[in-house]
């Protein structure tokens, strides 16, 4: 299991590069894991998906998505964070090497990679015959992050999903969460990092959750995620929530003065 994140400030050539330029990563002394799920929970630009990537490159995923053999490596952009991932270490109780990235934002790159492998000559199993025998491709979105939930991760490893509920409907997150339940009690060596919004996801039982708001990165209680006490708000308040939001908010659809 992944105990502790550290960043190696002394390895750190020029603070005023991205992503040091983020001040939760800029702030950033160490991380300590206490669950075997862990979230990354914050608003926007925060630097959630800016660590996650940088623990998958650091670990030996694919910067795309994958696991240790699958380097699809499209975007010049995933080379920006190389100085945060030179400056990690990870310390681990018990290393399995085994693992997966999910990032959301490549998922269709990254099919597409494993399609073109496909079609070149192999003398073992083609690679799509570990994703259920057909491009992933002919797949809804929805769909196709379960496809790869339910046959990459039954194992045990090191799990990162970058904002998975991007493609998954409330049904699915639901869904979502019984499976990630089902990998934790079957694989004792098995954990997730999620970087999410969702308080569906984000309320797993004694999850660890960080939040990356504050201009630093914390650890929080469920009740105190801003996209929880948002959607609590909203539901709970919706008519007077509206009133209030759009009273302050000009409208964007307001034609112009003539």
């Amino acid at each position: 299991m992944l105990k502790k994140i550290t960043l190696l400030r002394d390895r750190i050539e020029n603070w005023d590069l991205y992503p040091f330029t983020v001040p939760p990563i800029r702030e950033l002394t160490e991380l300590e894991f206490k669950s075997r799920i862990c979230f990354f929970a914050g608003e926007n630009a925060t630097g959630k998906s800016t660590l996650l990537e940088a623990l998958a490159a650091h670990y030996g995923l694919g910067r795309e998505g994958g696991n240790r053999n699958f380097q699809s490596d499209t975007t010049e952009s995933n080379h920006s964070i190389d100085p945060l991932v030179k400056a990690l270490r990870l310390s681990f109780d018990k290393r399995t090497g085994a693992g997966f990235f999910l990032r959301a934002e490549s998922l269709f790159s990254a099919i597409s990679y494993m399609d073109a492998l496909h079609k070149e000559p192999a003398f073992g199993p083609r690679i799509s015959d570990s994703y259920g025998g057909r491009s992933l491709h002919t797949r809804s979105h929805g769909e196709t992050f379960l496809t790869v939930l339910d046959l990459k991760f039954q194992r045990n490893g090191l799990f990162l999903l970058d904002e998975p509920e991007a493609a998954l409907s409330p049904q699915r997150q639901l869904a979502f969460l019984v499976l990630i339940h089902d990998v934790l009690r079957k694989h004792k060596d098995a954990q997730f990092i999620i970087s999410s919004h969702s308080p569906i996801l984000l309320g797993y039982p004694e999850a660890q959750i960080f939040s990356f708001d504050d201009g630093c990165i914390h650890e929080v209680e469920y009740d105190d995620v801003a996209a929880f006490q948002i959607v609590r708000r909203f539901l709970n308040h919706r008519e007077s929530f509206l009133d209030e939001l759009f009273a302050e908010t000009p409208s964007l659809f307001k034609p112009p003065k003539e």
